[in-house]
């Protein structure tokens, strides 16, 4: 049987959480035989997160594939999970996360859908909602006012996403194709990946189709998350590393033809560049603000266009204003966002 989608389950040392993420894409799917679940062990030292793979796989063969790799990385787990699947669309569900049941069927009969009657659909985006440990307390990112509802549509036709709304990993089921045809350039051993996943592919993706249901369950605020703020700071190489890696992938002003398209991925850049600028200064490394100064140079070096929107742009000013002054300002405001927005 032809799969209709794959999810791709990236796991390391995810023995106590792994199982509630797998149940409730079986539960969700119905245990339907057109879906496959491809959980990958990325070389999990500390559990049996392997062994529970296989668990799983010897109870449902014909919907779960364990996988076995060399630690890797996020990325290379994500990209393992690609190699190994068979479904039309695929989407990626990090293995302390879940998927909502009931959206999660609307999501699979859309898809059927568009397979038995012929219709390319490269990208079907839903919404997804912060879990919070600390209060216990929900956020919900839709996409409401921005993408159009209940129809098959192109880059020309969204509206002007705000800060927070962004298109994460979270809100996003390729087309398997699309994500092969040109690959998705991820490093090995790198945190923050999926802002590669979510930002490269998308000029390849023609059309689009928004499903308004809260699918997708992102737990967030354990002390060892990549997105805990003492995380991100020791990880601020990590960061760079990944902004570098969008940045060379397009030229946007020359390579992304759709000027909304373009706008969009250009203030998502921006957002990077912020971010990177940010936790450099909140780093104590002695070559974290080298290192930011010159992703800057690089970035005016490849791109002059993209250089003066991302540095000179109100973002742009805000983090990266003059001494210690500039530098104490700029983080307050960051905090005053986090507050706000509580996105980690």
């Amino acid at each position: 049987m032809q799969k209709t989608i794959t999810f791709g389950i990236p796991c390391y040392n995810s023995a106590e959480y792994m199982d509630h993420c797998i149940s409730s894409i079986l539960q969700g799917t119905g245990y339907a035989q057109d879906v496959q679940i491809v959980v990958v062990d990325d070389g999990s030292t500390k559990d049996n997160t392997f062994e529970k793979g296989q668990q799983w796989e010897q109870e449902y063969p014909t919907i779960v594939k364990a996988v076995h790799q060399e630690n890797g990385g996020h990325g290379m787990a994500v990209l393992k999970a690609l190699e190994n699947a068979e479904g039309t669309y695929f989407k990626v569900v990090d293995s302390d996360d879940w998927l909502d049941a009931e959206a999660l069927t609307l999501l699979l009969a859309k898809l059927r859908h568009f397979i038995e009657f012929e219709t390319r659909v490269d990208l079907v985006i839903s919404n997804y909602v912060y879990e919070h440990v600390e209060d216990a307390k929900q956020t919900i990112i839709d996409y409401h006012g921005v993408l159009p509802r209940g129809k098959i549509f192109t880059w020309s036709k969204i509206g002007h996403f705000n800060m927070t709304q962004n298109l994460l990993m979270h809100s996003l089921c390729y087309r398997t194709d699309v994500l092969r045809d040109g690959g998705v350039p991820m490093p090995a051993h790198t945190f923050y990946v999926d802002n590669i996943y979510a930002y490269v592919p998308l000029p390849r993706c023609k059309t689009i189709y928004y499903l308004d249901v809260d699918l997708y369950r992102y737990f967030i605020g354990r002390e060892d998350q990549s997105v805990n703020e003492a995380v991100m700071i020791s990880r601020i190489d990590q960061q760079l590393r990944v902004t570098r890696i969008m940045m060379k992938a397009y030229h946007l002003y020359e390579d992304v033809e759709e000027p909304k398209l373009r706008s969009y991925m250009m203030d998502y850049f921006t957002l990077m560049m912020a971010v990177s600028s940010i936790f450099s200064k909140m780093s104590e490394e002695p070559d974290a603000m080298p290192n930011l100064e010159q992703l800057w140079e690089d970035l005016k070096q490849f791109d002059q266009r993209m250089y003066r929107r991302a540095r000179m742009g109100v973002m742009g000013l805000a983090t990266n204003l003059p001494g210690e002054w500039g530098k104490k300002t700029t983080i307050g405001i960051y905090h005053v966002a986090q507050k706000l927005v509580k996105f980690n």
